[in-house]
């Protein structure tokens, strides 16, 4: 702290417009400045704020008393108290934390030396070891687990009542595959030489933040018009169609049109209200389709299809045959392995946030987590946002008494060390709801420039959403709730099948991480990148959908689907997920056989 003298207190108060010749009342607020550890401007400051509420007090002995006694002895107080609370209250690292031990030692030790001790008591040794230690740092130095105490994240340091008494502790809630006898550890050098990649090069992959709110809507249009003709010549290969009609045309025949489905209001989507709006080839219009006819259909905002019936009028199409989207290969591995080189089973874990009860900044969730990643030693971990919950109560009443950035590094910090006896390779996903990121889809990877080198080697860090290439095995990824948006939008007459299957294979054979449009109001959708980045390069053998919606495990056209469920549920614990991979060289029947062995969700 710069030291206060009377001339500074005077350049001060000529900034007020404020003139004192007196000297007695310079030294007296130079007093206050030393006694109360204020500035000059911060003295200044308090002094008009003071003056202003009193009419505009002049200054003087008197009214410098008053001021004393009204403004600066309670606010020396209140300082006191913060400061008798930092401890408990004030998100820590490791580091400070044994500062703080450290302190309170010495502490100790100077009291012991003017106090007699009680009579009896082995508090402390006779003998002074040339570098002293208390058992409680002892203690807390030698467990890992207590330096990752929840009390060293949070301004709130009272655990949640509510997760702290959960039930059903690591019970099975999904089982897929053979899971009977299954081994859920990792390799015995878990992450050592471990192909993980994004499956795209560099140029085509978001790895840095962009410029956004920049778009216009004719860019908009051309992305839509794009990906109209993309799919359509796709279909239009796939189910061996000559040519499509232009839609606003009068025709006594059947004809074939193509298009996307829209609604024809700012309401949700209903049977009498689909239209299909064509691109600029056949005539860029819109025309109401009849569903009446069909037997079964699943429809939703944005999805590309080609219809075929009748169109008599020229405003309204009868549909009688609906094409849907084709989806793409899946990855094949340009060289390929010995026949009888099997590599071995990789274990996967798979979290969700948000990490922290709904009542409490405590990172408990996040804890368990770490210890289970320690006891079951996977492979990889990929795990998705959010990390610092935009939508959590503390953060939305502004209750929390550090940078939001401050606590993502705490969080992510703790991860890694708490998982550095492991080894295993981590993977970390931003969310839209990640309060400290970009509020943007797609989304860019998050940066931590302070990570160590060794640290670094473990940690990937990916956009979302993403393509991944762990051994052989492609993974998609995206934190965002789609399964959410597109639940609420979808239509569909299809008996026997269920919601979540219908909309996972929209997204497969729409070929899009994101195919509603429009989107919902809280996706901040970039067109262009979602064009460049948000498109599925291939079908992945896994994709990961994490939802508010019942945690799954499904197998979707050959791809396995997995919905982990959030770590937490409001104030009580929410799942994880597991599986077991392992790629396969071998055909069966020459048909793919799917590399996904085996996978769970579990309770945390």
């Amino acid at each position: 702290m710069a030291s206060v003298t009377a001339e500074s207190i005077k350049m001060e108060m000529e900034m007020f417009g404020m003139d004192c010749q007196d000297e007695s009342i310079l030294d007296k607020m130079l007093e206050q400045c030393l006694c109360n550890r204020l500035q000059a401007d911060e003295l200044m400051a308090e002094w008009v704020a003071f003056s202003t509420t009193k009419n505009s007090l002049k200054l003087s002995m008197d009214t410098l008393e008053q001021f004393e006694h009204e403004v600066l002895t309670k606010k020396s107080k209140s300082k006191h108290s913060i400061k008798r609370e930092d401890p408990l209250n004030r998100t820590r690292d490791i580091h400070s934390l044994q500062d703080l031990i450290k302190a309170e030692e010495e502490e100790e030790n100077l009291l012991d030396s003017y106090s007699t001790p009680a009579k009896g008591s082995q508090k402390r040794a006779l003998t002074t070891p040339e570098h002293p230690h208390s058992k409680r740092s002892a203690a807390l130095l030698a467990s890992p687990g207590l330096l990752l105490s929840p009390a060293s994240f949070s301004p709130s340091a009272t655990p949640s009542q509510k997760y702290s008494q959960r039930g059903a502790k690591g019970e099975v809630v999904v089982t897929f595959g053979a899971v009977q006898g299954t081994r859920w550890a990792g390799r015995k050098s878990p992450g050592s030489g471990l192909q993980l990649e994004l499956l795209e090069s560099p140029e085509d992959t978001l790895h840095c933040s962009y410029k956004y709110m920049f778009q216009r809507l004719r860019d908009v249009r051309n992305v839509l018009t794009e990906k109209i003709e993309e799919l359509g010549e796709s279909l239009r290969s796939n189910f061996n169609i000559e040519e499509f009609s232009p839609v606003s045309l009068p025709a006594q025949d059947s004809i074939t049109v193509l298009g996307q489905v829209c609604c024809d209001s700012n309401g949700k989507l209903n049977a009498q209200s689909v239209l299909l709006e064509v691109g600029p080839e056949q005539g860029g219009q819109q025309v109401s389709v009849d569903l009446s006819e069909l037997r079964e259909y699943s429809l939703f905002p944005g999805q590309v299809v080609v219809m075929e019936g009748m169109n008599t009028t020229g405003r309204r199409l009868v549909a009688s045959k609906l094409y849907e989207g084709v989806p793409l290969p899946f990855y094949s591995p340009e060289v390929k392995q010995e026949m009888d080189e099997v590599p071995e089973p990789l274990s996967v874990l798979v979290a969700c946030g948000p990490y922290t009860p709904s009542d409490s900044l405590t990172f408990d969730p996040l804890l368990d987590l770490i210890s289970i990643i320690v006891r079951d030693r996977p492979d990889v971990c990929l795990l998705l946002g959010p990390f610092v919950d935009s939508k959590h109560e503390q953060i939305e009443k502004a209750q929390v008494t550090e940078t939001f950035e401050a606590i993502f590094m705490r969080c992510i910090e703790t991860i890694v060390e708490g998982t550095k006896s492991v080894g295993c390779r981590l993977v970390f996903v931003p969310s839209h709801r990640d309060i400290h990121h970009h509020f943007i889809y797609p989304q860019p990877p998050f940066t931590l420039p302070d990570l160590s080198k060794d640290q670094a080697q473990r940690v990937t860090l990916v956009p979302d959403p993403c393509t991944l290439l762990i051994e052989g095995v492609t993974f998609g990824l995206t934190s965002t709730d789609i399964l959410f948006h597109m639940s609420a939008e979808e239509i569909s007459c299809a008996p026997g099948s269920d919601r979540f299957s219908r909309i996972l294979k929209h997204m497969l054979t729409q070929r899009s991480y994101y195919p509603l449009y429009p989107p919902v109001e809280e996706v901040n959708m970039d067109y262009e990148k979602l064009q460049s980045y948000g498109q599925m390069p291939l079908t992945p053998d896994v994709l990961i959908v994490p939802s508010e919606l019942r945690y799954f495990i499904k197998d979707v056209i050959g791809c396995v689907c997995v919905n982990p469920g959030r770590l937490t549920k409001g104030q009580v614990g929410g799942t994880y997920g597991r599986l077991l991979i392992q790629r396969s060289t071998s055909l069966e029947d020459g048909k793919r056989v799917s590399p996904c062995l085996a996978g769970q969700v579990v309770k945390i």
